[in-house]
């Protein structure tokens, strides 16, 4: 195995803190990404990882070559991209991270379109919900949806959602809808997890802000989970209308104080820095303003939506 590739398999492992993780990063065997790291470590003479039956960690020699390799492969990343920068055509691979549900609905149905147009670009996608550090996990480009309160990240605005708290007509039958921000507080809600202010939801009504804690029956980090809990009839959500205008549209959720405003949020592409932005990476925020420029979820098509509950969504 050549240099590059030991040092590959190398950062490979470390970031994905397991032989398996790594092996589903780079897309080879196990085997591969083991042997890579073994003959690294003979060329060296020196362990790099310790290895137990629980954890992997860097050994003092590892962490110093770590930092090199993640210069060295950097710099490998940005040679691609210098080729890029001469022809004006976007090259090389391009990693992006996106919240599960907005990153399933909203972005999965654009990476092929965005493929054919780039053909030579490469993409490696993944979809979690934490707040990923952009600049030490390595992304190009994450999308966020949040307030955006990093201003030491660059970003460009693609578009906003409205959070909306809902529950289905059956729910609303049996248990009355709330007539104020303040009855909320005397029904179950399903609250999510890794809201901004946590149990404390907040509206804008015609006599200013008014907040009220809720009292959750059940606490899920999955939006789509919150969203099958309402649409079965158990409480009130809180949740973006990406998620849940299909459901207000057809009838299967009504929202609740319709008279209050829940917060807008801010849908952002984010990366690093505007400096030496490479011509993949513009090309892609380009292309995702461009596709959210009328966003589906704010128009009147929404009200077409008739897909049921088999979405596979967070937020």
């Amino acid at each position: 195995m050549d240099r590059f590739r030991e040092m590959e398999s190398f950062v490979a492992v470390v970031e994905a803190g397991s032989f398996v993780g790594a092996a589903e990063l780079l897309r080879v065997t196990k085997a591969a990404v083991s042997r890579g790291v073994i003959e690294l470590e003979e060329r060296l003479g020196a362990r790099l990882l310790q290895r137990t039956t629980r954890r992997l960690s860097l050994t003092e020699a590892g962490r110093a070559y770590y930092g090199r390799c993640k210069q060295i492969l950097a710099e490998v990343e940005e040679a691609d991209g210098a080729v890029g920068a001469v022809t004006g055509h976007p090259v090389g691979r391009l990693r992006i991270n996106a919240p599960f549900s907005f990153g399933i609905l909203h972005l999965a149905p654009l990476w092929g379109p965005f493929m054919e147009r780039y053909p030579d670009v490469e993409l490696e996608v993944s979809l979690a919900d934490r707040l990923v550090d952009v600049v030490e996990e390595g992304f190009d480009v994450v999308v966020r949806i949040s307030r955006l309160e990093d201003s030491s990240l660059v970003h460009r605005r693609l578009a906003s959602t409205r959070v909306v708290a809902c529950a289905s007509p059956q729910y609303l039958a049996r248990h009355g809808s709330p007539a104020s921000v303040a009855e909320l507080a005397r029904h179950p809600v399903i609250a999510y997890t890794y809201a901004a202010k946590g149990d404390l939801w907040r509206f804008a009504t015609a006599d200013g802000e008014e907040e009220v804690q809720t009292r959750p029956r059940m606490r899920a980090n999955n939006g789509d989970t919150c969203r099958a809990v309402a649409l079965a009839h158990q409480g009130i959500v809180l949740q973006p209308d990406f998620l849940v205008a299909g459901d207000l549209a057809a009838g299967r959720l009504v929202e609740v104080l319709p008279g209050c405003s829940g917060p807008e949020i801010g849908i952002f592409a984010v990366y690093p820095s505007r400096k030496h932005l490479s011509v993949k990476v513009r090309a892609l925020v380009d292309f995702l303003a461009a596709a959210f420029a009328r966003p589906s979820w704010q128009a009147p098509a929404a009200a077409a939506d008739t897909r049921g509950n088999g979405l596979r969504l967070q937020f």
